[in-house]
């Protein structure tokens, strides 16, 4: 495995990443920074996928031999860190909370939503734990803030903003694959013709009885905020 493509084998030290200095001491000043390699990567990503950012292309785009690279982002895991923590800054709060948490619930999982699609590649990303940086940082204590007045613990409050950060994901990582699907009109006329087929053979009786109810509004917003407010509302904040 190529060394930019290889993660640490002991991981991402979170002091290393975020606490020390991101310059390089020693030699003359890089026409590069570290912002301008995560920015060039980001941009791949969005553009081409996660699989597209490599160390040598990131390298490429930014003027630099690979080498001079890992004084910043020793392999990919690094930069991926890196990368994830500079969208997050996306997702800073200006307005504090409401006080009302399932609406402010709702409001953050409506602005992740957005945010993960505009970069389709942080679903993925996200499924991997992350060392949070400063944005990510900031962004979890909004949450938090959000959720002081359900009285929930420490440890509860952080599972339910990590359950919500998950069915964000998911959801966003199937509308994605639903958007590439709809692309292809054959298919989604095949798959009709084949739930209408089963739905009348008689041994699905209760799915026949479902795809004959009426339908609910089908839009991708109108279906997260369906499924977004059975997730919340559902939530015990006793």
């Amino acid at each position: 495995m190529p060394h930019d493509e290889r993660p640490g084998a002991a991981g991402v030290d979170p002091e290393q990443l975020w606490l020390r200095p991101t310059e390089p001491r020693r030699g003359r000043k890089p026409s590069f920074s570290r912002e301008g390699i995560v920015v060039a990567a980001v941009t791949m990503a969005d553009a081409e996928g996660i699989e597209a950012v490599t160390m040598r292309r990131v390298a490429a785009q930014v003027g630099a031999g690979v080498m001079s690279l890992y004084s910043y982002a020793p392999d990919k895991e690094t930069l991926l860190e890196l990368m994830v923590d500079h969208v997050s800054g996306e997702l800073t709060a200006t307005d504090p909370p409401s006080g009302d948490w399932r609406t402010d619930l709702k409001t953050i999982a409506h602005r992740q939503r957005a945010h993960m699609l505009r970069h389709p590649w942080l679903p993925a990303a996200l499924s991997t734990r992350r060392v949070p940086g400063p944005n990510t940082l900031a962004f979890l204590e909004h949450a938090l803030a959000a959720l002081r007045p359900t009285g929930l613990d420490g440890a509860a409050k952080l599972e339910v903003f990590a359950q919500l950060t998950a069915f964000v994901a998911g959801h966003v990582a199937h509308e994605i694959t639903q958007a590439a699907a709809a692309r292809s009109p054959d298919r989604g006329a095949a798959e009709a013709r084949y739930l209408a087929a089963v739905a009348a053979d008689g041994r699905h009786p209760e799915l026949a009885e479902v795809l004959a109810a009426p339908g609910r509004p089908l839009t991708a917003e109108a279906t997260f905020a369906r499924f977004l407010g059975r997730l919340i509302d559902g939530l015990d904040a006793g």
